[in-house]
């Protein structure tokens, strides 16, 4: 890494920000992707940053709420993924992706407006069909080996 970039990096980031995201499963079988702006206007899952003192579960409950407005059930960790200087986010960032596999009785999503500007439900196969993040994309496959 150049030094210029390492100076750029080092006053916006110190060190890599530990995340989680939710795919989201309803009753029906179908997942929650969420269009964001961040991401380009890709497909996304909810989610974000763990605060200090915040279990992975704690944030991800947490995250879920704030972004989508749903009370999500957290029923197993899928994939970690790290994602460098990944050229698909808006801001140079190091972050590491801990994803878990939800499931959701509601379906009354409430779009932040914020974070994420819309979102469909789809099932887990034709979602590799929408202009997902490669990360989702990830996540999405993993749940399918299942």
């Amino acid at each position: 890494m150049s030094s210029a970039l390492k100076q750029q990096v080092s006053q916006d980031q110190v060190y890599p920000e530990p995340t989680v995201g939710a795919l989201i499963v309803n009753n029906e079988g179908k997942i929650l992707l969420a269009r964001s702006h961040k991401w380009f206007d890709k497909y996304t899952l909810p989610g974000g940053h763990i605060e200090v003192g915040e279990t992975m579960e704690e944030a991800l409950r947490r995250e879920v709420k704030e972004e989508v407005g749903l009370d999500v059930e957290v029923v197993e960790f899928l994939l970690m993924q790290e994602a460098i200087f990944a050229k698909e986010f808006w801001k140079k960032r190091h972050f590491i992706f801990f994803d878990f596999l939800c499931r959701v009785g509601d379906q009354q999503v409430k779009l932040d407006r914020d974070e994420l500007q819309d979102y469909i439900w789809e099932y887990p196969g034709a979602a590799f069909n929408r202009d997902l993040d490669s990360f989702t994309w990830n996540t999405i496959a993993k749940y399918m080996q299942r």
